[in-house]
Parts: structure tokens; sequence; C-alpha cells
């Protein structure tokens, strides 16, 4: 901020001063047309707004409510509709015998642990989380993969940027940033 002069606005009230001695030239006044007064004409006052009655109060709140039932439920008849005509068609009859599907591999051979795992593998998951703070907050070393080992993990992948894989679940990438932390 700079500081002002306050002589010079003294000095500009001065000024007119000496301009109104002087005096200024009047200037009339236009007059309206003559019978202008007499076409104009007061707007006459609104009437009061009267209080609605609690019978139309009640009225009006359940027509809204009927609206947004018949609105809600429309929405959800018209997403139920389009999920049906994305179904994928029913499968045609194969003259070929199937092959018999391999049996599920173990979570170690899959490369990957998430939540409903259980086994030494795990086991050797939350010793890991153990030895990085504030990771692995309840601290069981069951060998079960739950809820707070799958939150633990997360929180590893968000706090240390590890991506690629899935969050909560101990992939490759996982794998590899907790093991170079961990020895």
């Amino acid at each position: 901020m700079r500081p002002r002069r306050t002589d010079a606005l003294a000095e500009l009230f001065r000024e007119f001063e000496r301009e109104e001695r002087g005096g200024y030239e009047s200037v009339p006044l236009s007059r309206p047309p003559h019978g202008s007064e007499d076409r104009t004409q007061e707007i006459p006052p609104v009437p009061a707004a009267r209080p609605a009655s609690g019978i139309r109060r009640t009225a009006l709140a359940l027509a809204v409510a009927a609206a947004a039932v018949a609105g809600f439920g429309g929405a959800l008849l018209l997403a139920g509709g389009e999920a049906d005509d994305r179904a994928a068609p029913a499968p045609r009859p194969s003259t070929t015998v199937p092959a018999t599907p391999a049996p599920p591999a173990a979570p170690a051979e899959q490369g990957f642990l998430r939540e409903g795992d259980s086994g030494p593998e795990v086991t050797e998951l939350q010793e890991r989380l153990l030895r990085v703070p504030d990771v692995y907050r309840s601290g069981a070393t069951d060998g079960r993969y739950d809820a707070g080992l799958s939150a633990a993990v997360a929180r590893f992948q968000l706090w240390y940027g590890v991506r690629g894989d899935e969050t909560g679940v101990y992939g490759d990438d996982t794998r590899l940033a907790l093991e170079a932390r961990t020895g």
C-alpha cells in the first residue's frame, strides 16, 4: 500500500466550493406531456397468500412421494430390461466330448493370494507384513487370508505405490515389493 496525500482531497473540495460560488447554469427540467398523469394507474395490491391447509400439504407430499416411487421403479425396470438383453446366448450342444477340467491350482501355483486362501504361504505373507511398521495392524499369523489381511495388503500397495495387482491381492508385483523391503 502506498500513502495517500490527504491535502489533495482537501484541495479538490476547495475547488468545488469555488465553482459553486461562481454558480452553475441552470438547466430547465422537461415536463411530462399534458394529460399523462391522467393515464397513469396504480396497480392493485397482490392479495396475501393464504397458508396451505394441512390436507393440501399432505396431498402435495403424497403426490411428490408417489412420483418419486414411480420414477425409481421405472428406472429399475428399464435397467433390469437392459440386463436381460445383454445376457449371453444359450450354449449350443456340442458333439465333441468335453475335456475334463483341471483341478484348481494351489494359491502358490497361481502366483497370487487373495481373501479366502489359507496355508503356509499366507502365514509367510503375514510374517513379512508384520516387519513393515503400521501395515498389518491385527498381527495375527494364523495362515488365513481374511479381510484384515486383505486391508493390510491394500495398505502396503497404497503406501509403497505398488501397481499391477488388484487392490488387496498379493500378486507378483506386491510380492516383489514386499520381499525387497523385508529381506
